[in-house]
């Protein structure tokens, strides 16, 4: 049951980020690979399978989420963004999203949350 966990995970991985699972389980290996095969087993596979949400919606969470967490969550909010982009969010979304975050989370989040959505529209094509 945990290999098809794992192996469900790291296919779902890779079908919202279109990143290879492999670079992210490798990026953890040799500081803590059990935080991979979590990450792949109850995100992707378990909270993800079972959520109601669609792709759109789920992104925006992700979103609102890693931009109240601030500097924490900015490599994670770099990945879900690209996420949102191939989920169908649109820029204008993305940044509505970013400001509309910094009302609860403030506005030095919001700006950064901004900063890095800018810097993932700069190196993605424009749908």
């Amino acid at each position: 049951m945990a290999d098809e966990r794992f192996t469900e995970g790291k296919r779902a991985f890779e079908e919202i980020t279109g990143v290879p699972a492999s670079a992210f389980l490798d990026s953890l290996a040799t500081t803590a690979p059990e935080l991979g095969r979590f990450v792949m087993e109850w995100e992707f596979a378990d909270v993800y399978g079972q959520t109601r949400l669609d792709a759109r919606l789920r992104e925006a969470v992700m979103i609102a989420s890693c931009a109240a967490r601030g500097a924490t969550a900015a490599g994670v909010l770099r990945l879900r963004i690209g996420s949102a982009l191939r989920a169908g969010l649109t820029r204008r979304e993305i940044a509505d999203i970013c400001v509309q975050t910094g009302i609860i989370a403030g506005v030095p989040a919001a700006l950064a949350a901004l900063q890095i959505a800018g810097e993932v529209f700069a190196g993605t094509p424009e749908q």
